[in-house]
């Protein structure tokens, strides 16, 4: 490659504007300018003013070598190749590490690696144009260049592809040489909020010796900065802010950051009860706050942080939902008014795969939130792990590259530049609305945490950390020498803040009980928190026919004036004919059950790997014009349309996108958010979302939560990776008042079961198994009248037998139902009845009592499931159903879910079948 290529892309306008002033008067330029111009117009006749920029950039680069480009202009060239140096590399050569040598990177910027020498330094170079200043010497240039890229701020940026975005990133670094620039009372405000953060510390250090409270000491600068950004935010139009970070530092946010009260944090130190025994509560570093507070010029905001686990970077998925519930709910034309603030640490960004799965949301249609500003608290070690052993990457903040989101290391002893690279994060997030990464290079005063020994594993930093001055003192001395502050007053600053947290641990010691107010308190007015007992009444889901005509008429009909495929067109048009024919199959109720809640002003949003079509192509929610795939909506345009209705199709990301998903109910209950598996057991790669957040939220943070999985369930020979949605995982889960779990037989019974979902005063996270085969099987049907006057059934009881004749009764959920019957009808055994589970739990109980007390002569209680026996529901039912004496019918306890043999799976699943009518079998 030619050493001059990089001009064909870089510094055009520089060119241009030479080549302008050229034009006007030749004379003005220097002289080797001057020729060069000169040749540059005789050797490009054909030119073209519209490409004038390009042309000369291009000139320039492939004409370096010879006669036209004298050796003064191959200087110019090699200043230019200079900046260009210090704009991408720069950052790697900064004072940004308050404890640590930082590691040695080559090639360096010394000027001999640019075709420059000493000689050259008191040289004038008009390249010093190109960083907005005047022709001046190179030694200026270059201390200009050193201010602006390698001192307490490195900034990453050149490998963004948009110029405008680049352009603007160079002009604002230009300004006051990106140097922080504060008043008097400004930096008075900075250093105040710097002794919150260090006196917090000191007074919980103090006052509870040796407990873990994961100390933000080495980070403390990230409260001026955080308090400076909301504060700026507000002014430029921000209403409410999402936050989310791990416990390191949280409960110095939460007190000084978001204004819980140290009475409250003081009791949760003293390990006293709950004032509630509906909820278990978690650890005082993962609970959540959300508060409402009035900036120092007045403005009103909604400050979030959300509550999470020690399971690092899971907020961060959860983080984005909320923020994308509430642009949607409050600003869905402005999504700058919420702004997402996700804080990392430097081990977990570098090591948690869901980050990336985060970041490549960012300018996803359905999970786009308008720009997030990313912190790390970087300590340079994880744990133990030194940062070298922690990843293979230079920066911890690499992944953020993947957007082409612009990174600034900043130094985090140095509390001005901090608060200075907080505002330049927002203005970016609010110029592009895309994310910004800000890497605060700190350090951890102690252990993990504060009953750790960190001398073990890394002995020679702690000798230095040890005798490190803290952000506060440091900035104080700054301070005390510019003459803002007298030698007392940061005396005074903390005299008076451990005043008011000895009053506080007084009053805290006085009470008996600590109070957790829920997250997002105000999102959850009218909505009630309930027992088990509550989940099992029975909820008004019916929908009036002239309802149901009206939406069938709009979901049955594409557009007259577009094309369709065929087989779509007879999709569509037959959801008519199945309605008309009593004949409803599980694709149109679920159709049906949406348009319903939208009738009734209720938000749908559905999203997960290819929802639009359904992966077994039964949904069709968007339809796509054949010619130019347009997407047409049928659900979009039903009569008295109250509640928006969105589906997305996701990337490949179950972690991450179930986690937004989970988010986003939490911010919003009246809206039915739905996440699908594109097979069952894929929902596994979400594991921790569903441990950690989905089935104990509300136990741990008091938080309800309305999230719909559909899970695909049902062994039809596809392998061990596509039968098994893994029922049992879910079922051991289950305890108290946490959650639905279902397996419905039927359509009707399915659009009851969503209906219910809103149509309670109340909110549960609903597992559904939901079928493959049973889409498109004739016997999984419903008339309409089940939909206009019918309800969720838990149970249904077997209405074909004459019960006194039954000797055999069978219990089992979803497909396996229409199995086992399919062979009772070829066998004709009328003394076998099969009693079908819909809702696994709450379970229902006291409607089995009530059904098995109608068998007076059955005497074998079958449980049966197409499972193995290690599976399935089998262990949950023994565990929570010992009316009767069991007998199994399944697969015999296996590995892995399924084989991957069909023959052999094929007879696996006939042998369970048989079980069922021959007690004796396979004994």
């Amino acid at each position: 490659m030619d050493r001059f290529s990089f001009l064909n892309a870089a510094h055009t306008e520089f060119f241009a504007q030479l080549y302008d002033q050229y034009l006007e008067n030749p004379d003005s330029v220097e002289p080797s300018w001057r020729g060069f111009f000169q040749g540059f117009d005789f050797g490009m006749a054909t030119y073209n003013e519209e490409n004038k920029v390009e042309q000369i950039a291009n000139f320039a680069a492939n004409n370096s070598d010879i006669n036209l480009v004298s050796d003064k202009l191959q200087k110019e060239f090699n200043v230019l190749k200079l900046i260009d140096g210090y704009r991408s590399r720069g950052h790697l050569f900064t004072k940004t590490n308050p404890v640590r040598e930082r590691r040695t990177s080559s090639p360096t910027l010394e000027i001999s690696n640019f075709g420059l020498s000493a000689a050259d330094l008191n040289t004038v170079f008009d390249a010093a144009k190109v960083i907005n200043i005047q022709p001046c010497t190179l030694q200026e240039i270059i201390t200009h260049l050193d201010t602006i890229y390698c001192q307490h701020i490195g900034v990453e940026y050149m490998y963004i592809r948009n110029p405008e975005v680049v352009e603007w990133i160079q002009q604002k670094l230009g300004v006051n040489d990106n140097q922080p620039k504060f008043s008097p009372d400004e930096k008075k405000s900075i250093l105040n909020k710097l002794n919150q953060a260090v006196s917090f510390e000191n007074f919980l250090h103090t006052k509870y010796v040796g407990q873990k409270r994961f100390s933000l000491e080495g980070g403390e600068s990230i409260i001026p900065a955080l308090d400076a950004l909301i504060e700026k935010a507000a002014e430029q139009g921000v209403e409410q802010f999402v936050m989310g970070m791990a416990h390191r530092g949280r409960l110095n946010v939460l007190a000084n950051i978001f204004g819980k009260s140290t009475q409250d944090i003081f009791g949760e130190f003293d390990g006293k009860d709950y004032d509630q025994e509906y909820f278990d509560g978690d650890v005082k570093y993962h609970l959540g706050l959300t508060a409402d507070k009035v900036t120092s010029t007045g403005k009103n905001i909604n400050i979030n942080l959300a509550p999470n686990p020690s399971h690092l970077e899971t907020v961060g998925a959860v983080i984005e939902g909320i923020t994308r519930a509430k642009q949607d709910k409050y600003f869905p034309n402005d999504f700058s008014k919420v702004l997402p603030i996700a804080v990392h640490g430097d081990a977990a960004i570098a090591g948690q795969g869901i980050l990336y799965e985060i970041v490549q949301m960012a300018q996803l249609d359905g999970y786009k939130t308008g720009g997030t500003i990313h912190i790390v608290i970087n300590n340079q070690v994880g744990f133990t792990t030194n940062y070298l052993d922690a990843r293979s990457s230079t920066y911890c903040t690499d992944v953020a590259k993947v957007t082409l989101s612009p990174v600034l290391h900043v130094n985090a002893d140095d509390a001005e530049a901090v608060v200075h690279a907080m505002s330049f994060a927002l203005d970016f997030r609010m110029q592009f609305g895309r994310d910004v990464f800000i890497d605060l290079l700190g350090y951890r005063k102690y252990g993990h945490n504060e009953g750790d020994e960190p001398r073990f594993t890394q002995p020679v930093l702690y000798k230095i950390i040890a005798k490190h001055k803290n952000p506060r003192d440091i900035y104080a001395d700054k301070l005390l020498a510019e003459g803002v502050i007298g030698a007392d007053y940061v005396k005074q600053l903390e005299a008076v803040y451990k005043e008011d947290l000895d009053n506080n641990l007084q009053a805290s010691r006085k009470k008996d009980l600590t109070i957790i107010t829920p997250f997002m308190k105000n999102e959850w007015e009218g909505f009630t928190q309930v027992s088990d007992v509550v989940m099992l009444e029975k909820v008004d889901t019916k929908v009036a026919k002239d309802t149901l005509d009206s939406i069938i008429k709009t979901v049955s009909s594409l557009p007259s004036d577009k094309k369709f495929i065929n087989k779509i067109s007879k999709i569509v048009t037959d959801r008519r004919t199945m309605y008309d024919n009593n004949t409803i199959d599980w694709g149109t109720a679920e159709t049906l059950a949406y348009g319903s809640l939208l009738t009734e002003g209720y938000d749908v949003r559905i999203s997960g790997q290819d929802v639009e079509r359904g992966t077994f192509s039964h949904r069709h929610a968007v339809v796509k014009v054949e010619d130019s795939e347009e997407e047409v909506i049928l659900l979009n345009s039903i009569d008295n349309k109250k509640g928006s209705f969105n589906i997305f199709n996701s990337h490949l990301s179950e972690y991450g996108v179930l986690g937004f998903d989970y988010g986003y109910a939490l911010a919003n209950p009246k809206a039915l958010t739905i996440w699908e598996a594109q097979f069952g057991d894929f929902s596994n790669g979400a594991q921790i979302m569903i441990d950690q957040y989905i089935s104990c939220g509300e136990d741990k943070w008091n938080n309800q939560n309305g999230i719909v999985l559909l899970l695909p369930h049902g062994y039809e020979g596809q392998g061990a990776e596509h039968s098994s949605a893994r029922m049992e995982r879910y079922l051991q889960l289950c305890a108290r008042h946490n959650m639905y779990v279902a397996d419905c037989t039927t359509p009707a019974n399915f659009f009851h079961l969503l209906r219910r979902q809103m149509k309670t005063t109340f909110r549960k996270p609903l597992i559904v198994f939901t079928p493959k085969s049973l889409l498109r099987d004739p016997r999984c049907v419903s008339t309409v009248e089940e939909f206009a006057t019918g309800s969720f059934q838990e149970t249904f009881d077997d209405e074909t037998v004459n019960k006194a004749d039954v000797k055999t009764l069978v219990f089992c959920t979803g497909k396996f139902y229409y199995d086992i019957t399919a062979e009772r009808e070829i066998n004709g055994r009328s003394d076998v009845a099969v009693v079908r589970i819909e809702q696994l739990f709450p379970l229902p109980v006291e409607q089995l009592k009530t059904i098995i007390a109608k068998y007076p002569n059955a005497d074998d209680y079958v449980w049966a499931q197409e499972e193995p026996k290690n599976m399935g529901a089998y262990s949950y039912m023994l565990m929570n159903f010992d009316l009767v004496k069991w007998r199994l019918a399944s697969l015999r306890a296996y590995a892995a879910p399924a084989s991957g043999s069909y023959t052999r799976a094929k007879r696996r699943h006939a042998d369970a079948i048989k079980m069922v009518f021959d007690k004796d079998l396979f004994r």
